[in-house]
């Protein structure tokens, strides 16, 4: 890349220069296109295995494209890889900590390697924009980094503990709980797949990592990755499928020590429940989120209208953390739905492999209809200010494409309680902070919140106060959107989480281990 182009896509990236990005952009995704079309197997214990059905995976742009085919994986498979994986788990953990991190920072480097081939998988089989798609890679590979160094400044949690007698030597030692199965969403299909799996190997783990099945190609290219820098094909099995015909058998294994999912609320309090029977084993899960936004009577409501949009609309409204309510106070409720839209009509729309477009398809033919649903509940009561239908014509008629949309509601309105995961954004007017934060807490979920105010008291009094894991300020590039490795925590509170410590976070990689406490006599 030249000198002036950035050397990392971040979600917050912008006024660079992406010529030379955009050069190498292009002849990725011509060279994946010529691989359209293959047959992938499953990996389980290191060898191709093959199902007894397969799938085709298309693209949400064009659905007339088939992308590739993968195994339909059953109860069948997720048995086999789930004892593959208990067979090679204990000399794993065994291993010194350090050649572990060793390890997975070669599998950070093949990621790197072949970040463009993998964001043009991504743009092609999720519908991202270039930019969205190329943070998603770059994440991946920062995570592992990130988990890598608080193993490494944790002294592979290894910590003397104190004496009651003087020849008492005591220890508190962090050890694997023995095998996760790791069940990834369609949405940033490189990043937390590789977030979820590298932390539980750090911790000394075995993974059976099922990618969701709209994004199995991108699942591939990681297990590749990780291949690439040694892992026993045992140690991460690749497997693919249904959730009802495979995800469901995994999570159920008696095999399996510990899940780790990041999906809806509904299967994820459905795994909660179900997963633990003899004694009870770790879930680790964020579920998603009703993210509130307040834009107070100081605010810069042009800073304010840039962060709401950004986070409303990037990946069409299909992030955990994008802002699908907003909450304006009544002095510059006017002013702010304003620009607001006006942001929102310059949106560029069309196909996302194309370097100049922001906006591109839902994901499926269910997510529209989910979107469609919400457009006809947001009249009843309520007001669509844009949007609000499917797009017609030329390639939309090829692909998932529903118009951003946003709708002014009254603030009991059941779309500012439910999760849409659509580009779908409610405005609500209050009257004061009060007000936004009762509102902003009535919801289910508690994940991400922003605020945009001039008053840094209110900022402390809303960070004090909203229930949620993850709180931003005065945010132009992302009002509720953009948690970077190191940078943010992304935490769920409430329906958005089960542990109350979060992926990109200081705390993550230790919920993977279990504490044993050793005491030697000398």
């Amino acid at each position: 890349m030249s000198a002036s182009a950035p050397s990392k896509i971040t979600y917050t990236s912008a006024n660079a220069d992406m010529t030379a990005f955009h050069k190498s952009f292009d002849e990725a995704l011509k060279a994946v296109r010529a691989k359209l079309g293959k047959t992938h197997p499953l990996y389980i214990d290191g060898k191709p295995v093959e199902a007894k059905e397969t799938f085709a995976k298309v693209s949400p742009i064009d659905t007339s494209l088939v992308l590739a085919r993968f195994q339909k994986g059953d109860a069948g498979h997720a048995d086999a890889a789930v004892k593959a994986a208990r067979a090679i788990q204990k000399k794993w953990g065994a291993l010194p900590w350090q050649e572990r991190v060793q390890t997975l920072r070669k599998a950070a480097h093949f990621i790197r390697a072949r970040k463009f081939e993998i964001a043009a998988v991504v743009t092609l089989e999720i519908g991202k924009s270039r930019l969205e798609a190329m943070g998603d890679t770059e994440e991946a590979a920062d995570l592992i980094d990130y988990y890598c160094r608080q193993v490494e400044e944790a002294d592979g949690y290894l910590k003397p503990l104190g004496k009651l007698l003087p020849n008492e030597n005591t220890r508190s030692v962090l050890r694997p709980y023995g095998v996760f199965a790791c069940i990834a969403p369609f949405n940033f299909p490189i990043s937390l797949s590789t977030g979820m799996s590298a932390a539980a190997l750090l911790g000394g783990n075995a993974v059976v990592y099922k990618p969701s099945i709209e994004a199995p190609w991108t699942g591939l290219l990681l297990w590749e990755c990780f291949k690439a820098a040694g892992i026993p094909g045992g140690l991460f099995n690749f497997v693919t499928g249904s959730g009802a015909g495979l995800g469901d058998a995994l999570w159920k294994h008696p095999g399996v020590d510990g899940v780790v999912f990041t999906g809806s609320k509904e299967v994820g309090l459905k795994v909660f429940h179900e997963f633990s029977a003899r004694f009870v084993k770790p879930v680790l899960m964020e579920l998603g989120g009703k993210n509130p936004a307040y834009v107070s009577e100081t605010a810069n409501l042009d800073d304010a209208a840039s962060g709401v949009m950004k986070s409303a609309f990037s990946l069409q409204g299909q992030k955990c953390s994008a802002c699908s309510r907003v909450y304006v106070h009544e002095k510059v409720y006017d002013a702010f739905v304003a620009k607001l839209v006006e942001k929102t009509k310059a949106i560029k729309i069309g196909d996302p492999t194309e370097k100049d477009v922001y906006f591109g398809p839902v994901i499926h033919e269910r997510a529209l209809k989910t979107f469609l649903g919400a457009a006809e509940s947001a009249q009843k009561g309520g007001k669509i200010l844009l949007g609000g239908e499917r797009l017609k014509g030329g390639l939309f008629d090829k692909g998932w494409f529903a118009a951003p949309t946003i709708a002014a509601l009254p603030l009991d309105h059941e779309i500012f309680f439910r999760e849409l995961f659509a580009p779908f954004l409610a405005v609500g007017k209050v009257k004061s902070l009060d007000q936004a934060i009762a509102e902003a807490n009535k919801a289910d979920y508690g994940l991400t919140a922003g605020i945009f105010t001039a008053k840094k008291e209110e900022i402390e009094k809303f960070f004090d106060e909203v229930e949620s894991g993850v709180c931003y300020a005065n945010r132009p590039t992302g009002a509720t959107t953009g948690a970077w490795p190191g940078v943010q925590s992304f935490c769920g509170w409430k329906g958005s989480g089960s542990t109350g410590k979060g992926g990109c976070g200081p705390y993550y990689v230790t919920q993977f281990m279990r504490e044993q406490s050793r005491t030697i006599m000398e």
